[in-house]
C-alpha cells in the first residue's frame, strides 16, 4: 500500500515542473515530510484544456456513496481490479490525477518490529503517483472531492520492504494518463507498472515519522 508520503519542494518549483500556470494553482504551499490519508493533498487533474493544481481530501468518496466515512477505507486502489470495483471504474474512465511527490514511506517487518523506510528516485527528482479522483455532494449541495494512490505489485527495491508500491508514472506518460479521452482502459492500464528499481532507492529512516503529528526533516532523517 501507500499510506504517507512526502512533497518537501516549493510551490514554484512545483509549477515550474508541471508547467503549470499560477492563476489556476492553490496559493500556498509548505513543505510536507509525513503526509497521511485524510488530509488534503496537492493534486494536479486536467480541465480539458490545461492542467490545474488544486488539493484533494485524501481517501475516495465515491459520488454514489450514502456515507463519506468510506473514504477512510479507500487511501488505495489496486492496478489489477481498477475495471472490476464499481468505486474506480467510472473513475479509472474519466477522473484520472497525478499526485506530486518526493518520497513515500513504507514500513518493513523485522524481528524488533516494524521499522519506516523513505523510497525516492535515486535523482531526487520530484515524480507523480498516478490516482483517481471523484466528487461527491452532500446534502446541503457541498462538494468534497477526494482521490485515491493506485498500487501496483512491487519492484525488486520494494520486495523486501513490502508487498505492494504506488504507481509511479514516467514523466512522458503524465499528461495522458491524466487527460481525458488519452486513451482506452486498456491502453491506461499498461501505464501501471512498477517503476524501475535501479532508478529508485531506500533508507531507514526516524521512527518519528510513525506518528502523523510529526511533520517536519527528523521524519526523512536517515537512521542507522
Amino acid at each position: 500500500m501507500c499510506g504517507r508520503f512526502t512533497l518537501i519542494v516549493s510551490l514554484e518549483e512545483l509549477l515550474l515542473r508541471y508547467e503549470l500556470d499560477p492563476g489556476y494553482a492553490v496559493p500556498y504551499h509548505r513543505p510536507q515530510y509525513n503526509i497521511a490519508p485524510t488530509q488534503m493533498v496537492l493534486s494536479i487533474i486536467h480541465d480539458g484544456t490545461r492542467l490545474r493544481l488544486g488539493e484533494l481530501k485524501w481517501g475516495l468518496v465515491p459520488s454514489w456513496a450514502k456515507d463519506p466515512g468510506i473514504g477512510n477505507r479507500m487511501i488505495n486502489a489496486r492496478s489489477e481490479t481498477l475495471q472490476e470495483k464499481p468505486a474506480y471504474r467510472i473513475p479509472f474512465e474519466r477522473k484520472r490525477c497525478l499526485i506530486p511527490a518526493d518520497g513515500f514511506y513504507e514500513w518493513k517487518k523485522t524481528d524488533g518490529g516494524k521499522r519506516p523506510y523513505r523510497i525516492k528516485l535515486k535523482s531526487g527528482d520530484l515524480f507523480s503517483m498516478a490516482g483517481l479522483y471523484d466528487i461527491w455532494v452532500q446534502e446541503d449541495g457541498t462538494k468534497l472531492a477526494t482521490c485515491t494512490v493506485i498500487t501496483t505489485s512491487p519492484n525488486e527495491l520494494m520486495k523486501p520492504i513490502h508487498d505492494r508500491m504506488p504507481v509511479i508514472l514516467r514523466p512522458e506518460d503524465e499528461l495522458r494518463w491524466v487527460k481525458r479521452g488519452a486513451g482506452s482502459p486498456e491502453e491506461l492500464q499498461q501505464l501501471l507498472m512498477p517503476y524501475p528499481a535501479d532508478e529508485m532507492e531506500a533508507y531507514p529512516v526516524n521512527a518519528a515519522v510513525n506518528s502523523v503529528k510529526n511533520d517536519s526533516p527528523l521524519c526523512i532523517e536517515k537512521s542507522s
